[in-house]
């Protein structure tokens, strides 16, 4: 899948491919700054929000660095069957924005399909999750305290200035849920400066680093925030071990009594057992398992219908795996298999390609009937019907095999 922002971010950091993610901060800035209108406007942020009953952690407001109680910004709303919902209270939080305050919110790609199909266009170039969120700051307000990320960040400035001061890590690689505590900021300076519309930074993760609008004459900011959750020596080690509940050896008690030769032999028969599991499970090996197994995100289940659907697209979280196997084609994706004929790769390529398809148009393309393939990957998971919400997150966005069929 070609992204215009996946191109955008390599340019503006004068990449050429993803290998650099993770391993030092870069600047740069997008050559087409109308990207930034098309991801997300204040406007279409605001209009997310006040559509949908959000709780925090999803949606917070901080003011002057310190998070607002719910009760500052949402509201009960009472239905005729005395259920309460909360939702935004329009008045409160317009009275926030116009005072000055920062508005988050989380996971955005799951409300907007626009982000939803730039989010699986990075997953499929990073090989990574990836989750955005959104950050609107009105008048001189300021941001979070100075802390780290347990992820790589990829930052996009939409609208409007802020301020960032980005510092070295204090503990190389930290964790989430680590061995010690990573509570002291790095003196050492990695950039000072005002990221402006069509800015893009790129902090590794356990970078320190804080963003204000302190001193900014203009009304509001609007940044995203793409975060990559990268795979660890340790999420390797975890997998192997639950592979070892297949090995009748590692499923037995361990003794507590005994002679110590009986301990020694024990022990010497457990190391070879893991040694021989963890050369049969390399890291490789379990990169390429995470990928396969990764499920679908949410999407809207078709509707009863007497027609097939006219157009399909592929959503699997990250590019499927195609292997051969005789004179049949094994496709890896969305935690399935399936086999087809080998016939079918022409067809199989588009369908997969993570572009919109319109199926009369590939069936003539190709020379073959591609809804009977589609009908299979649809059922699986794999592909869904394109709706004209979903479409509207390709158009003019993915710059290679673009929509075939636009609303």
């Amino acid at each position: 899948m070609e992204h215009r922002l996946v191109r955008g971010i390599e340019g503006a950091f004068d990449w050429q491919d993803v290998s650099p993610l993770g391993r030092k901060f870069a600047r740069g800035h997008l050559a087409d700054t109308s990207l930034c209108e098309r991801l997300m406007t204040p406007s279409r942020l605001l209009d997310i929000v006040m559509r949908r009953s959000l709780e925090p952690p999803q949606l917070r407001f901080f003011k002057d660095g310190d998070e607002l109680h719910p009760a500052d910004y949402l509201r009960s709303q009472t239905n005729r069957r005395r259920q309460n919902i909360r939702m935004v209270d329009p008045g409160a939080m317009g009275s926030l924005l116009d005072t000055g305050v920062t508005l988050v919110l989380d996971a955005l790609d799951t409300f907007d399909p626009t982000l939803e199909v730039a989010t699986r266009a990075l997953q499929w170039w990073s090989h990574e999750l990836v989750q955005v969120n959104a950050y609107l700051t009105t008048r001189s307000s300021a941001g979070f305290p100075i802390h780290w990320d347990d992820h790589d960040v990829i930052v996009v400035q939409l609208v409007g200035e802020k301020t960032w001061d980005v510092r070295s890590y204090s503990r190389p690689v930290p964790m989430y849920r680590d061995a010690e505590p990573n509570s002291v900021a790095s003196e050492e300076s990695v950039w000072q400066g005002v990221l402006k519309a069509g800015d893009v930074i790129h902090i590794p993760r356990g970078y320190w680093h804080q963003a204000t609008r302190a001193d900014h004459n203009d009304p509001l900011s609007l940044h995203l925030t793409f975060g990559f959750v990268r795979r660890t020596g340790v999420d390797w080690l975890a997998w192997v071990a639950d592979r070892a509940r297949d090995l009748e050896i590692f499923r037995r008690d361990l003794t507590r009594s005994g002679s110590s030769d009986e301990g020694e032999e024990e022990r010497a028969r457990l190391e070879a057992a893991a040694v021989d599991l963890f050369r049969s499970y390399p890291p490789a090996a379990f990169l390429a398992a995470r990928e396969r197994s990764q499920p679908p995100a949410r999407h809207a289940p078709p509707l009863p219908s007497p027609q097939e659907p006219d157009a399909v697209v592929c959503v699997a979280e990250f590019a499927p795996h195609v292997e051969r196997e005789g004179p049949n084609l094994v496709v890896y994706a969305g935690g399935r298999k399936i086999t087809v004929r080998e016939k079918a790769a022409t067809a199989l390529a588009l369908l997969l390609g993570g572009c919109p398809v319109d199926l009369d148009k590939a069936s003539a393309e190709t020379g073959i009937d591609v809804r009977p393939l589609a009908r299979i990957l649809v059922r699986e998971g794999i592909c869904i019907a394109l709706t004209e919400e979903l479409s509207s997150g390709y158009t003019g966005l993915v710059t290679s095999g673009t929509s075939w069929k636009t609303p």
